[in-house]
């Protein structure tokens, strides 16, 4: 399995796999969800589709046999000449432990090397240490550096506390 480039056509499926990912759908949630966190969707079809479109991003995609429903998809955008920030890693819940996000996260890191890029950052919610451990595990370190929640922007769901913030994670490509 191999991952492939998403185009505009993909970007309904894409928001209900991030969504279900990131918030758990039909009572289905896998062990990266944030729905205790945050309600509402993660992301809408229209912000898939302006990411997707955006010149100075790709979001990568693997694809199941049967049916070729999406599995997993992971974005990458080119930051500068030399740095990229890596987010949106979702997995179908279903699918979630086997593997797939460690390929996925593999295939963005050797897409941005490929594109120049000698630094990868990634930004997690700062509450999910289960999920922090993971990308450290892959080789990401914590800068020490926090980014506010975007508070007021429905666009990424509705915070239910208000101590929500990211950690930023670097790694060396």
């Amino acid at each position: 399995m191999q991952s492939e480039i998403a185009t505009v056509v993909d970007a309904t499926p894409l928001a209900d796999l991030v969504n279900a990912a990131y918030r758990g759908t039909g009572g289905h949630y896998g062990w990266t969800h944030e729905a205790e966190l945050i309600a509402g969707n993660r992301a809408s079809t229209r912000d898939v589709a302006t990411l997707i479109d955006d010149s100075s991003a790709t979001v990568l995609i693997r694809r199941g046999d049967k049916p070729p429903a999406l599995l997993g998809c992971v974005a990458v955008e080119m930051n500068n000449a030399d740095r990229c920030t890596i987010s949106m890693l979702a997995i179908a819940p279903e699918h979630q432990a086997a593997g797939l996000g460690r390929a996925l996260l593999a295939d963005a890191e050797q897409f941005a090397a490929s594109k120049g890029a000698t630094i990868a950052k990634i930004t997690v919610v700062q509450q999910r240490e289960a999920l922090i451990a993971w990308y450290e595990r892959r080789g990401y370190r914590r800068t020490g550096a926090l980014e506010a929640f975007p508070y007021g922007d429905d666009s990424v769901g509705m915070p239910m506390r208000d101590d929500l913030g990211f950690v930023v994670l670097e790694k060396n490509l």
